[in-house]
């Protein structure tokens, strides 16, 4: 496995590779790595000739200095669990390497960043398309490999592909959870052990608003209040957002089920002030 530094670096292996006919795979993270991010990994070896993995804590994504300075980071772990896992290239790159003079374009994505992460994170979808757009012209990838933890993210990333004519494939992979559903994150390495304890009560807050929306005996508002009240009963959690929304659109639901449809499931919650995101997906009898 070669590690790159430098943007230069990454664009002239990229053109290598494609004058040799090579099929690439991108699989963009900001570190502090673990089994979710290694089965995109593993994927993108399975389904293309080389890998490009990217590992950079994306500063124009945060609008937390506080939740910036503080995600994990810990390049030598991730290196040495990359090779292994089908890893070709790790793109390993310096802020400045990435952004060598301030963005001016700003990308605005209406209503599918309007809600959810995009209404409580004010600005993190442009900083997320704005990376996300720079490693696709660097790396120059036939697949790019997304986790569908962070659906939000992936739905954007789509209609960014879409909008500029991205000639790429990208491809979504579940959540991977541990042995009591929480959702693997980069995040969960700053839960103290109280606050891990508690942790899986996100998932199973989401599993029981599924079960809920399945039955459709009840509104989507009254499973909203049920799922909320489910997670007021436990003081270590505060409930920054839970959301049914349409799994295409993202709009929320409001009043009536729409047969035949996925529904989305999202929420954002406060941990022992670590901030957690989940969502599960269910499809509704038609």
């Amino acid at each position: 496995m070669e590690i790159l530094q430098s943007a230069a670096a990454l664009q002239a292996q990229t053109e290598i590779w494609r004058q040799n006919k090579l099929r690439v795979g991108l699989v963009p993270t900001m570190g502090a790595l673990h089994e979710g991010h290694l089965q995109l990994v593993r994927a993108a070896a399975r389904e293309n000739d080389v890998v490009v993995v990217s590992v950079f804590v994306n500063p124009t994504q945060f609008n937390n200095a506080e939740d910036f300075r503080l995600y994990p980071r810990v390049p030598d772990a991730d290196a040495a669990l990359l090779g292994p896992a089908g890893c070709t290239a790790l793109f390993m790159p310096s802020v400045e390497q990435m952004y060598p003079q301030p963005t001016v374009l700003r990308f605005d994505f209406g209503p599918l960043e309007q809600v959810m992460e995009g209404e409580h994170r004010p600005g993190h979808f442009h900083g997320v398309a704005t990376v996300v757009s720079k490693l696709f012209h660097l790396s120059r990838p036939h697949r790019a490999y997304f986790g569908q933890k962070d659906l939000q993210q992936v739905t954007i990333i789509r209609q960014l592909v879409a909008d500029l004519s991205f000639d790429l494939e990208i491809v979504a992979y579940p959540t991977i959870r541990e042995e009591d559903g929480l959702a693997m994150s980069s995040r969960n390495r700053r839960l103290s052990a109280e606050a891990r304890a508690v942790a899986p009560r996100l998932y199973q807050a989401l599993m029981l608003g599924a079960g809920l929306a399945q039955e459709q005996a009840q509104t989507p508002e009254a499973v909203q209040q049920a799922v909320a009240e489910f997670l007021a009963a436990e003081p270590a959690i505060t409930l920054e957002y839970f959301t049914l929304a349409d799994a295409q659109t993202l709009q929320p639901l409001a009043g009536f089920w729409p047969r035949g449809r996925t529904v989305a499931l999202c929420l954002a919650a406060h941990l022992g002030g670590v901030r957690l995101i989940d969502n599960v997906l269910v499809t509704l009898p038609g």
